[in-house]
């Protein structure tokens, strides 16, 4: 049996470091806003190649605020991707705005930038790309366009802890990028947690003060603000983890390249990286026109898989009110009904991957022989 993801012997290869860092936290007698967060607030910035970082509750709090330190509210508009995980959209609805959406290229499922033209109007405030599956979005002409009319750039890095674009790491090529540290993710908390980077000092102290109820100082309340702080113990147990990141990216790359070879030439469509960008193989998502029957042929050969994601975000029932009508999105919609994530994780070994691509390429045999 090779699970999809044993989180457990992730972090148990980290053991001894992250039992440190809870008796650390512990026997400190503080909790929330201390010196683990801003130990690993300035760890993280360095890592990113930024000058700030903000810790925050979570990945979607960390959109949301950034949005509203941007001033995004009721009447504008956001550019999102069609292809994501629907949190992208849920904080362009919790600031009142309205995502629009633009179609993917077909061969990296990131947003194409070619089509960000036809989705602008004179409401269009904000463009924020996705660095889908750990793969950078091509940054340079999305950069350039927002330059052009005038517009900011948020982007959402859930996935793409240490992927680089152009040789340089994510984390301050637009003005904001949000991450999440959901356990799940390469760089992934014992819990919920997330924070934004940036260059941009006035809007980092915007998210400081809007994390913490709107203030500033304690017990003064300048805006209407949210308590979404990352917790003393989620900081220490991150600055654990941190320094192992770019060799747990290496193993995933290894096992992605086994993959590539072991799987060219099937009928699967492979996943593409741009010259540009290195990706951090947060998933290795194939598409296949049979995805749930090649699903049902690999669980029952014990490989785990998981789709990453099965409904398109304007298809589902919170996004009714938005009238974007089924059809309406080809791409996005042919890419929900094919993509399956292959298991990948840093204490995957590459025997295990190259088991996992001879049960891909004999269910295709199976499917292809049906």
């Amino acid at each position: 049996m090779i699970p999809f993801l044993d989180l457990k012997a992730v972090n148990q290869a980290h053991r001894a470091d992250l039992v440190a860092a809870f008796e650390r936290v512990l026997d400190s007698g503080w909790y929330i806003m201390g010196n683990e967060l801003t130990r690993f607030e300035a760890e993280y910035a360095d890592y990113c190649g930024a000058r700030e970082c903000v810790g925050v509750a979570n990945g979607l709090d960390a959109l949301t605020l950034s949005l509203r330190a941007l001033g995004v509210g009721p009447g504008d508009e956001v550019i999102v991707p069609s292809n994501t995980y629907i949190a992208t959209w849920l904080a362009v609805s919790h600031v009142g705005a309205t995502p629009v959406p633009v179609e993917p290229d077909d061969r990296t499922a990131n947003v194409d930038p070619a089509r960000l033209e036809a989705a602008l109007t004179p409401r269009t405030r904000v463009i924020m790309p996705v660095h889908l599956y750990g793969q950078p979005v091509e940054l340079a002409p999305l950069l350039a366009f927002a330059r052009k009319h005038g517009l900011k750039v948020v982007e959402d890095g859930a996935q793409a802890h240490g992927a680089r674009y152009k040789g340089e790491r994510l984390g301050a090529h637009g003005d904001i990028v949000t991450w999440s540290f959901y356990p799940g993710k390469n760089l992934g908390a014992l819990g919920d947690g997330g924070a934004i980077t940036t260059n941009d000092a006035a809007l980092a102290a915007s998210i400081r003060e809007l994390r913490n109820y709107g203030s500033k100082a304690k017990y003064h309340n300048d805006v209407i603000g949210y308590n979404s702080r990352l917790d003393e113990l989620q900081a220490a147990l991150l600055r654990a983890k941190l320094p192992a990141l770019d060799a747990e990216n290496r193993q995933r790359s290894l096992i992605a390249e086994r993959y590539l070879q072991a799987l060219a030439g099937t009928s699967l469509q492979l996943p593409e990286v741009h010259p540009d960008c290195e990706s951090a193989w947060h998933l290795f998502v194939v598409r296949h026109p049979q995805r749930d029957a090649l699903a049902r042929l690999l669980a029952e050969r014990g490989i785990g898989t998981v789709i990453h994601y099965p409904i398109a975000p304007h298809l589902q029932p919170a996004y009714a009110p938005l009238g974007i009508a089924a059809g309406t999105l080809p791409i996005s919609e042919r890419l929900h009904r094919e993509v399956i994530s292959l298991p990948i994780s840093p204490v995957m070994s590459l025997q295990q991957a190259d088991e996992v691509a001879a049960g891909v390429r004999a269910a295709l045999e199976s499917l292809a022989g049906a």
